[in-house]
């Protein structure tokens, strides 16, 4: 498989790692929102089926997925159709929606790194559940596991080390 690589690896002005995402997206606001707030939308595309309370100190739970039970994440910023940013795992993920007209939007996806080293990896995983999101906006239905071990990301994550971003965390799976 080949995919196009459309992260970018980035420091923030406080001086944190992070990588960043962006797409253009044929639907307006409100509807890109769902995507990124409603479990049976993040069913689609997200690595774990999320409950989100939209509010500040809301919990991010990953109900279906009890090997995710020990990892709940925290609700930092709500801005209905715009902004939603949460802790989780050491890390932070930051959704900014921009209304371009009525009937497009910017999304944007910054995951602030815990650690530096694991850019490539993260990159990699991203990349896969982006392309189940695009897939979802454009009204289709991704066959292939976006998320997971089983999800086809080597080569992708192979691209991203041989792009510069930064790598050496551990990546999960046999023969990884």
């Amino acid at each position: 498989m080949t995919t196009e690589l459309t992260g970018t690896y980035l420091t923030l002005d406080d001086g944190r790692p992070a990588v960043r995402f962006s797409r253009v997206y044929d639907h307006p606001v409100e509807r890109v929102w769902q995507f990124v707030t409603e479990a049976d939308h993040l069913a689609a595309w997200f690595p774990f089926r999320a409950r989100i309370e939209l509010c500040p100190g809301g919990a991010v739970t990953f109900p279906d997925d009890p090997d995710m039970a020990d990892h709940p994440g925290t609700v930092i910023a709500v801005d209905p159709h715009r902004h939603l940013s949460y802790a989780w795992d050491g890390d932070e993920l930051h959704f900014d929606l921009e209304e371009i007209d009525d009937k497009r939007t910017r999304f944007t996806l910054t995951n602030v790194l815990a650690a530096e080293d694991t850019a490539a990896r993260t990159s990699a995983g991203w990349e896969m559940c982006l392309q189940a999101l695009d897939a979802k906006a454009r009204g289709e239905r991704y066959e292939e596991p976006h998320a997971g071990v089983t999800a086809p990301w080597k080569g992708v994550y192979d691209a991203y080390v041989a792009a510069g971003f930064p790598s050496g965390a551990p990546v999960p799976g046999p023969g990884a």
